[in-house]
């Protein structure tokens, strides 16, 4: 079985960004990205309301970290700290050597490669240092975007789940993606 530790944190540096930890100065970015109905369209979780609901979000994200669970970053440009998404290791099963990542980005960045830079740095993060065989993304089949980022990064459509999750009164299809480390 695999040994997770994310201490110290790992930053992450691409050719136009910064990834690092998410802390408490971020509260009115993620407040931003979290309760945006169309930055979370395809995110069947519940829309943050309150500030306080956001601080709680990223205490979340701390202890994940913490007990090694999973690991998230801020995504920022090297120029600007400023928090413009989250990216990470979601449902790590360091029995199965597997880990689910999963991505958001304000709408103004969309279309400028940011996501696919950002994928491509945590992927490798993930096959070099977490010692991950595979990795595996679960999107909404009607996200093409995120499709397009994905198979861009040579992931490839392993299954679509029909109305295999129930969310605010509706059942949502889920496609899984995922790439193994070569």
């Amino acid at each position: 079985m695999l040994t997770i530790n994310f201490t110290p944190f790992p930053i992450l540096e691409t050719e136009r960004l910064l990834l690092r930890r998410v802390n408490e100065n971020d509260v009115d970015e993620v407040f931003a990205l979290r309760s945006n109905r169309e930055t979370m369209k395809y995110i069947p979780r519940p829309l943050v309301k309150t500030v306080e609901d956001a601080l709680e979000h990223i205490a979340m994200i701390d202890t994940k970290i913490e007990t090694n669970e999973g690991i998230n970053w801020a995504i920022t440009l090297k120029d600007d700290p400023k928090l413009i998404g989250i990216i990470g290791h979601y449902r790590i099963k360091p029995e199965h050597h597997r880990a689910e990542i999963g991505y958001m980005l304000h709408p103004e960045y969309n279309g400028k490669g940011i996501i696919t830079e950002a994928v491509q740095e945590v992927v490798k993060y993930g096959f070099n240092e977490m010692k991950l065989h595979s990795i595996e993304a679960v999107i909404d089949p009607e996200n093409q975007g995120s499709e397009k980022v994905l198979q861009k990064c040579g992931f490839i459509k392993e299954a679509h789940f029909k109305e295999n999750e129930f969310f605010e009164g509706r059942f949502l299809d889920s496609v899984i993606y995922s790439i193994l480390n070569k």
